[in-house]
């Protein structure tokens, strides 16, 4: 069976409304990187070091990343030299192989939670990446499987946070535990972690401020924030999520690798996916952080934000190949 209609056949046991999230969120994507690859794949008519060095542009303009758009170029080399293939059509179902398999790499989209008991989980990142609109919309999505869920305004610096975080608590039906703004962010966490325990809470969603990563003190607070969940609920916090905003680009992956460093991140929350072309910055973020993409923004409606899968992701970017695949093997048959 080829590997588009192996791909087809994963995705249509899928949900179709989701499939549909993914197609729509990954569209600016797909229009520009894919049509550029077509456009390669169509005017060259022979495999040679031009049409390589062109995908390779394509692919990091696309912010796939420089040293797996390498690999990428030398797995396709292989491949080529494998399967002595001429024409440059061949590679498209070898190319979205590929992008799966960088993608899978040890795939943890499921988010961490306690067995028995209260699980908490940390939001960090800098401000402006839409971090606070990701906890409104996780609560949503925990509340709709019928968990009970609070908030904790952590993110007691930054002017206005308190009260969209009580919004959004608002919207989604669910208590927001807060302080006085510019109170200790670790106070409020206490606070939280008490109330989440007295009143038999399943998920505690924590906010943090999010100044600049490079500030040695948002780092020391955030140490000091994971030392009270520690001290209170011994094996949390459950998952250390990092909200990013897909838009920035390479951007993100240095923001990561600093939060990393001082916040031992679990995960990664990939926001703004529909509003760039960039969407190969999933792929970049997955091989060079090792860290795995737990969810991605497709969009700005209460369930836009999605668990990540791979196989939704390169079938959203791939779908016309597989529509003329379809179409090629029904000729073929005929």
């Amino acid at each position: 069976m080829s590997f588009f209609k192996r791909l087809k056949e994963t995705i249509s046991t899928k949900t179709e409304s989701v499939t549909n999230k993914f197609k729509e969120g990954l569209a600016k994507t797909r229009d520009v990187f894919v049509e550029r690859v077509e456009d390669l794949f169509s005017r060259r008519k022979k495999i040679d070091e031009d049409f390589y060095e062109e995908l390779e542009e394509i692919l990091i303009g696309a912010d796939v990343g420089v040293n797996t758009v390498l690999k990428l170029i030398d797995d396709l080399r292989s491949e080529v030299r494998k399967r002595k293939i001429e024409n440059p059509g061949e590679l498209q179902p070898i190319l979205s192989e590929m992008l799966i398999a960088l993608l899978k790499a040890s795939e943890q989209a499921e988010l961490k939670m306690a067995e028995n008991g209260l699980t908490v989980i940390l939001f960090v990142g800098v401000n402006g990446v839409g971090k606070t609109t990701t906890i409104g919309k996780m609560a949503h999505r925990l509340k709709s499987q019928g968990k009970k869920v609070l908030l904790a305004a952590g993110d007691t610096f930054r002017a206005g946070a308190i009260e969209q975080l009580e919004e959004w608590g608002r919207r989604v039906g669910v208590d927001v535990i807060k302080q006085q703004a510019g109170s200790d962010p670790a106070a409020v966490m206490y606070d939280a972690l008490q109330a989440a325990k007295s009143r038999g809470v399943d998920v505690l969603l924590c906010d943090t401020a999010g100044r600049l990563q490079n500030k040695v003190n948002l780092m020391e607070e955030l140490n000091k924030i994971y030392r009270v969940i520690r001290r209170e609920v011994p094996e949390a916090p459950h998952e250390v999520l990092l909200v990013l905003d897909a838009t920035t680009g390479q951007n993100a992956m240095t923001q990561a690798k600093l939060f990393d460093e001082k916040s031992g991140l679990t995960g990664l929350v990939l926001t703004k996916l529909d509003g760039t072309a960039k969407g190969g910055i999933v792929v970049a973020i997955r091989q060079e952080l090792k860290l795995p993409v737990k969810f991605v923004g497709l969009g700005e409606k209460m369930d836009d934000l999605q668990p990540f899968d791979s196989d939704q992701f390169v079938h959203a970017l791939f779908s016309k190949w597989i529509a003329e695949s379809d179409k090629d093997q029904e000729q073929a048959e005929s």
